[in-house]
């Protein structure tokens, strides 16, 4: 899912010079107040050092520079990945990126604006620097990479002012290109990460042999990825950050494929944030023996006609729908960009949703119940802190979430511009959180359920288990809908039979049905752990919610192959293979 957008006007030169002499004046008096602050790592003095000549000198070019930052990630990563009882790969490695950021012209109009219809380019160039401490080394290749992108800067702010004269202005359109903030300060805990990869290496030989056990699997993988990343950032406004965040992740995945060649997906992820939390071989082996038994059943289940009726979601499956049917939606740079379909743009204050609903996304959290949030940061990319957002209060929504790309009624940042490195921020989700005044145990939702089906006279109605993902259509040029991806869906009878394992269907739909078509949720919350990829690059998020009742939910066909399972068994499975000579 994705969408777009940039502006400006041409100033008597008058202005242009006294800007100039106010930014150059300004930015003296903040370099002498730091004098005194404590230079940190060597990584911080290199850039605070580079930071300050850049703008004492671009500061009174032509065009000035008005704001630059500075923002360096240190990672470590680590992934040992095995496949079919055998090692896939194991390696290691650090590397330094650089992302200098150069803002020419004003808040209010820089180069940055979106050209007319044109979609602007969403990658933030950026360049991979020494490891060494050596601050010589870095204050060169920071250097090097500011140079390049003033440049880069001057010129698009030239198309940005002629295409001024041109181009039909809208409300959104006039809204600042970037908000003015207070700067932040914050010296966190950085981070190393040690892993003896050896042990990983037996364990996910271990782990893929399992799956081998079955007859039905084609194909597993298991990969266990560690990150440590320590992030750096010092901006003109007086911004200086330095923290660093740890993340274990284990991911199994099995391939099969039914007789009629549909394929067969099942996939379990371990996310922890110390190594002493990672899970147990117990905990592992029974997400694998579920797996299995899951695959060899969805590989025998007969598939499921198109439908349009009563739905439940359990709690996993409702935090995706909720990511998004709703959480894109609500992210702020789509209401300014007039390509995107602007769902609820206008709908500031009103009811989108049942009253019993609401919605935050709260990055500050790291936990909920135990279980880990990956959409949790003490800042986001921009250098603004995490905050906490409520987006829907008793149904009715109250804002969107914000990066400094601001809106006219919304002029400032509350802590959501999110990227993947190589990536420019633009407002993203990280941990959406979903809640409900109306709420039965999940026996009784199930029950309301089939009362439902009585109710309209229906056979039975659906109720997914669990899924994979989704994705969602926001821009005005395809239809305004979204897909969920169902892994494991029943068949709930109203005449009481026992449930009924199917396959086939995909969760499609338009969100303003949807979200109203909702009446009674559970009572226990679960997390959907994930990566979300959109404009600015996959990011790590958490979704939360209690299980859903949909009075009114529309299933179509799932897209499917055709071609039939290999004609041979695995080697494994196959008496013949088993008595060959070596």
């Amino acid at each position: 899912m994705m969408k777009f957008e940039l502006r400006c006007k041409q100033f008597l030169a008058g202005a242009a010079v006294l800007s100039t002499v106010v930014l150059a004046a300004a930015w003296v008096g903040r370099a002498a107040n730091r004098a005194a602050q404590p230079a940190g790592p060597a990584v911080l003095t290199a850039m605070q050092a580079e930071l300050d000549r850049s703008m004492a000198g671009l500061s009174k070019a032509d065009p000035p520079v008005y704001f630059i930052r500075y923002t360096l990630s240190d990672r470590q990563y680590t992934q040992v990945s095995g496949s079919n009882g055998a090692l896939l790969s194991s390696s290691e490695e650090r590397s330094r990126w650089l992302e200098v950021q150069t803002r020419t012209g004003s808040y209010q109009l820089d180069n940055t604006h979106k050209l007319g219809d044109r979609p602007p380019s969403w990658t933030s160039p950026g360049a991979t620097v020494a490891l060494d401490d050596d601050i010589a080394v870095l204050r060169r290749e920071i250097w090097r990479e500011t140079d390049r992108q003033y440049r880069a800067a001057a010129q698009a702010l030239i198309k940005v002012q002629t295409s001024q004269q041109v181009q039909v202005q809208t409300a959104e359109s006039a809204a600042p290109d970037f908000s003015r903030e207070e700067p932040h300060t914050f010296a966190g805990p950085l981070v190393e990460i040690h892993v003896d990869r050896t042990p990983w290496e037996e364990r996910v030989r271990r782990y893929t042999a399992a799956f081998s056990q079955s007859t039905a699997v084609l194909n597993s993988i298991a990969t266990f990825t560690a990150l440590g990343a320590n992030q750096y950032q010092v901006s003109s406004e007086g911004s200086r950050l330095a923290f660093g965040q740890v993340h274990y992740r284990l991911e199994l995945y099995v391939q099969s494929k039914a007789p009629d060649g549909m394929d067969i997906n099942r996939y379990a992820n371990f996310d922890w944030l110390d190594p002493k939390d990672a899970p147990t071989e117990k905990a592992v082996f029974d997400a694998i023996h579920t797996m299995l038994r899951e695959t060899e059943a969805l590989d025998q289940a007969p598939l499921v006609d198109p439908y349009a009726g009563p739905a439940l979601l359990t709690g996993r499956a409702a935090a995706v729908f909720f990511h998004e049917v709703f959480g894109h939606r609500a992210e702020g740079f789509r209401q300014k960009d007039i390509s995107e379909g602007q769902t609820f743009t206008s709908k500031v204050g009103e009811k989108i949703m049942p009253e019993f609903i609401s919605i935050k996304d709260d990055p500050t959290e790291a936990r909920l119940g135990g279980q880990m949030l990956l959409g949790n940061y003490p800042f986001d990319d921009e250098g603004m802190p995490a905050q906490n957002v409520p987006l829907v209060e008793n149904g009715v929504l109250k804002t969107f979430l914000m990066s400094r790309s601001p809106l006219i009624n919304l002029p400032h940042s509350n802590g959501h511009g999110r990227r993947q490195l190589g990536y420019a921020p633009v407002a993203r989700q990280g941990n959406l959180i979903v809640s409900s005044s109306r709420m039965v145990t999940n026996a009784q939702l199930r029950q309301q359920l089939i009362d439902m089906l009585k109710q309209k006279g229906l056979p039975y109605g659906l109720l997914i288990d669990d899924i994979a993902g989704g994705f969602t259509f926001t821009g005005r040029g395809q239809p305004q809908a979204f897909q969920v991806t169902p892994l494991v869906v029943y068949k709930v009878f109203a005449d009481g039979r026992p449930d009924q394992l199917v396959r086939g269907v995909d969760i499609v739909g338009t969100p303003l049905v949807s979200l109203q078509n909702i009446v009674a949720t559970g009572d226990t919350p679960e997390i959907f752990n994930g990566y979300c990829g959109a404009e600015s690059g996959s990011v790590p998020v958490s979704a939360v919610s209690p299980a859903i009742l949909i009075s009114e939910m529309e299933f179509a066909k799932k897209e499917t192959a055709t071609d039939r399972p290999p004609i041979l068994p695995p080697p494994a499975h196959d008496p013949e293979a088993q008595g060959a000579k070596p």
